[in-house]
This record gives structure tokens, sequence and C-alpha cells, in this order.
């Protein structure tokens, strides 16, 4: 059993290697990203340019799955740097197609998607509901689903997309989440209130970090999964409600602030998946965010986090020249 990480120091490719290891420790594992060494010191590691064709070749596709973790994320962000979010979101995945079909792979492409590319609404969203795409970073996903599908349709490649709506937590000290739980959590263990824009009454599914990586695991390796787009199952809950369960937690209060202008145009309103299609190839989620919270090791999460947002900015994760490969999304003023 082979598998290959590309954008291997994301969070969550750290945190699926570890899970991967502990779950199925006979599966060969190779690592490629842009930097020199790895973030956490695997040997198993080259350093490749996703954005230079030649640099993609070094990729060794004669695997089972090709976990894709290379993206550029961000909301707002995306309409004043376009072209970082199309050429690395897009052209990015489709060179890792091309090399994929010159090499004749018959691996499996598991792509991380985002409940982005659904229209809100009040009733949980099965893959198929409409879509609504109000951010660049929607579109390029959305344009990637489709990617895979039609080289699938004409050259065979296979593959899995899995949509992801809220991750968070960590099982890999410094490799946290830098979205709507770990800005609560750094606000909350700082001592001050957590905001929220508007009344925090959107619902959202949140899924901890070891249910995301083993359902994309237990997907990549399953005959159920093949050639399909499959929402990640979690809990149903608003920003409030999870605002308040940490407020509590850390002795402070939420607050509704006003939604700055493009915020709120750009607000998909309730995204709760229905993962019932996942939960039918024998893939379910499990845990609980309460339990979650009241972790000791939460602490520790938060405070990784900040020293990764620092680490982040300052060059060390992503060099100047190339911020686009960024990974992960930078905390936001408010959820």
């Amino acid at each position: 059993m082979k598998a290959v990480i590309v954008g291997a120091n994301s969070y969550i490719a750290r945190n699926l290697l570890y899970i991967l290891k502990r779950r199925k420790p006979e599966c060969e594992v190779k690592l490629y990203d842009y930097t020199e060494t790895h973030i956490d010191g695997e040997s198993n590691y080259t350093k490749i340019n996703i954005l230079d064709r030649e640099s993609v070749s070094k990729i060794d596709m004669d695997c089972d799955a090709v976990f894709m973790f290379v993206g550029k994320t961000g909301s707002a962000e995306g309409f004043d740097n376009y072209g970082t979010f199309v050429n690395v979101n897009e052209m990015g995945l489709v060179n890792l197609i091309d090399e994929y079909r010159r090499q004749k792979s018959g691996a499996k492409i598991i792509y991380p998607s985002t409940r982005l590319v659904y229209k809100g609404g009040d009733k949980p969203l099965r893959e198929n509901a409409p879509k609504e795409f109000k951010t660049v970073y929607a579109i390029n996903k959305f344009a990637c689903e489709q990617y895979l599908e039609q080289y699938s349709q004409i050259y065979g490649v296979k593959y899995c997309v899995f949509r992801i709506c809220i991750p968070y937590g960590t099982l890999i000290p410094g490799a946290s989440s830098y979205g709507t739980i770990g800005f609560m959590l750094n606000r909350a263990s700082e001592g001050k209130n957590i905001t929220l824009y508007g009344d925090g009454s959107a619902r959202r599914t949140f899924t901890h970090i070891e249910d995301v990586c083993g359902n994309l695991i237990d997907g990549a390796f399953s005959d159920k999964c093949v050639n399909d787009v499959f929402n990640i199952g979690g809990e149903d809950m608003s920003l409030k409600e999870v605002a308040k369960l940490i407020a509590s937690e850390y002795g402070v209060k939420v607050e509704n602030v006003p939604y700055p202008n493009i915020a709120e145009m750009i607000e998909s309103g309730d995204t709760v998946f229905n993962a019932g299609k996942l939960a039918n190839a024998g893939i379910r989620s499990r845990f609980k965010i309460e339990e979650w919270i009241k972790e000791e090791n939460v602490v520790m999460d938060v405070r990784q986090s900040a020293i990764n947002q620092k680490i982040s900015r300052g060059g060390v994760i992503c060099p100047p020249d190339l911020v686009k490969v960024l990974h992960i999304a930078p905390a936001p003023k408010a959820a």
C-alpha cells in the first residue's frame, strides 16, 4: 500500500499523516511541498513547486492514493489576489492531473473541497443541492471538482471529492486551523470576548480533524468511494452556540458586531451538511465539540495556533516569493 501527500505541510495533511501512520502502519507514504524540508522533520519528503510542470514530475504517482492539499484559501482576499487564487488552486491541480496522465497512474486522487460551493439553506444540504459562488475561492474549488470529473470521463482519472464544512482541533502540536474555531479560541484564551458578525445564528457542520482525516483515509482506500463527491459529516450547530461553549469555558462573553459590507455580501447563510451518502459507504464522524473544548489539550491547541499564525506571516512556511502556496487561511477578525 502506497500513498502520496502533496501539500504535506498543511494543517490537514500533517494531521492526516499522523492518523495514516497509526491506522495503516504498513502504508508507504511520500510527501511533497514547496519548502526545503518537511515542517515535522519527516524524511520521506521532496521539495516541489506545484506551478512548475517539470517540478511536478518529481511526484511518484505509482501509488494507491494521492492526497492533494495544496491550495490558497480565503474569502474577500481572492478578489484582490485573483491571479494567485486561480493559479495555485486551479493550475496546481491541473498540473497534478496532467502528471498523473503522463505517468499512466492508477491512483485515486483525494481532493478536499468546501461548504462554500453551496447555496445556503434551512435544511441539511445533500451533495446535489443548489450551488452558489460568492468568492473566487468558491469558484476555484468547484472548478477543480469539475476538472476531476472531466478528466475522469475522458482519460479515466480516478478521484474522490470530500466537501468539508468547519474543521477544528489538531493531533499535531503546531498544526492548528486558523478558521472559525481557531479565532474563537484565540480570543477566549487571551481573556477577550468572542465577537460574531450579526446575530451569530448561521449554522454550520463542525467536524473534528480526526474525523476529517479519518474520512479522507477511509474514502481513499474504499471501493465505495470512487469518482464521486461526498459531504463529510459532523455536528450541526450555530456559530453562537459554539461561541457560547467556548466563552463559558474561558470565562469571557460573546459580542455581536455589525457585518463589514463585503463580509455581509459574501456570507453564505446556513450551510449544514447531510452526510448520509458517506454514511451509506460505511464512513461516519463521531467527535463532539463540547467534549473537545473541555479537554486540557485545547490550551496547547490555542497556543500553537498563535505560534503558527506568527510563523506563517513571517515567511517560514510561505516564502515571500510564493505566498500563494499558503495552505491555511489567516485568522479572520470575526467569525
